[in-house]
């Protein structure tokens, strides 16, 4: 039995991801920062309560000598990386050498796939966006993102220890208490007014969690290990007027909408991706849009109102 090592797995994430993985045979063992009764302890062998970086991951590393380890953990706020560098820097650039220097020393077979984003981007030149696009980050969240993925590079090139990255675009699902899906929901249960960033025409192209846990037994599977980089979304351009029509219809049929016309610092325009690279390791991304909205939105009710 293959064992996968995730960090981050008390994590919106890292939930769908430890699921599928235990679903599909694999020992799950998992590093998070809340207690063992807010971890997925249906879905974990071993839970370890901690922050990152730590001296308890050599012992972790040591006594469970992982095949794969999916780093989840980090922000996941732009906004947060604006107003506050330094400690986004530590939380992602920081830890994100922490783990792959015990890995390189303890467990040098290991294959780190490394959850990067598609802010590293930032406001692309080409839609659908390869891989090959120029990255061009507009925000200290998107810049620390590919120092992480330069640090998976130098630790294969120089020490060859496997490595893969995955550039997530706009995930979404249940567990998820932030972002724009989140913020529109949540805004439209709860008010009869409501005023957005933007004009509308900005897009995205968003992935619920369930396909983007599939594609990284994907990647443990099929990938080469050699730093390879791999775009992770449906490849559907959605225009944040479309979301926001899905959303009342369903919620609040009744709210009056406006955009205010600013985009806040750090947000990119649009985004689509191209995932022909993904879908020739096999990947299909199974839920569409409308269907995922509706079972986010339930339980999002559910969260904001109680029903």
């Amino acid at each position: 039995m293959k064992t996968v090592l995730i960090t981050g797995v008390t994590g919106f994430l890292g939930r769908y991801i430890a699921r599928q993985f235990s679903q599909a045979g694999w020992l799950v063992a998992g590093i998070g920062t809340r207690p063992p009764e807010n971890a997925p302890r249906q879905d974990l062998s071993h839970y370890y309560q901690f922050v990152l970086p730590s001296p308890n991951l050599v012992e972790i590393a040591q006594r469970l000598q992982p095949d794969v380890c999916v780093h989840c953990a980090g922000r996941a706020s732009v906004e947060i990386s604006v107003s506050d560098p330094a400690s986004d820097f530590q939380a992602s650039v920081a830890m994100t050498f922490h783990l792959l220097d015990t890995l390189r020393l303890y467990v040098p077979k290991c294959h780190l796939i490394y959850l990067s984003s598609a802010a590293v981007y930032g406001n692309p030149s080409i839609i659908p966006i390869p891989e090959s696009q120029f990255t061009a980050p507009i925000s200290p969240y998107g810049f620390h993102k590919l120092m992480g993925e330069q640090l998976c590079l130098e630790f294969f090139r120089v020490y060859q220890l496997p490595t893969t990255i995955a550039r997530i675009f706009s995930a979404y699902g249940a567990g998820l208490r932030r972002q724009v899906v989140w913020d529109i929901c949540q805004k439209v249960l709860t008010q009869n007014r409501i005023k957005l960033y933007g004009t509308g025409q900005e897009s995205r192209d968003f992935i619920h969690g369930i396909d983007v846990a599939t594609a990284m037994l994907v990647l443990a599977k099929h990938s080469s290990g050699q730093a390879d980089i791999f775009n992770l979304s449906t490849g559907v351009e959605t225009k944040i007027e479309d979301l926001v029509r899905l959303i009342v219809a369903k919620l609040n049929p009744k709210i009056e909408i406006e955009f205010d016309g600013n985009l806040p610092s750090g947000v990119p325009c649009n985004w689509q991706a191209d995932i022909t690279k993904i879908k020739q390791l096999g990947f299909v991304p199974k839920v569409d849009l409308e269907k995922g909205l509706d079972s986010f939105m339930q339980w999002c009710r559910g969260e904001v109102i109680g029903w």
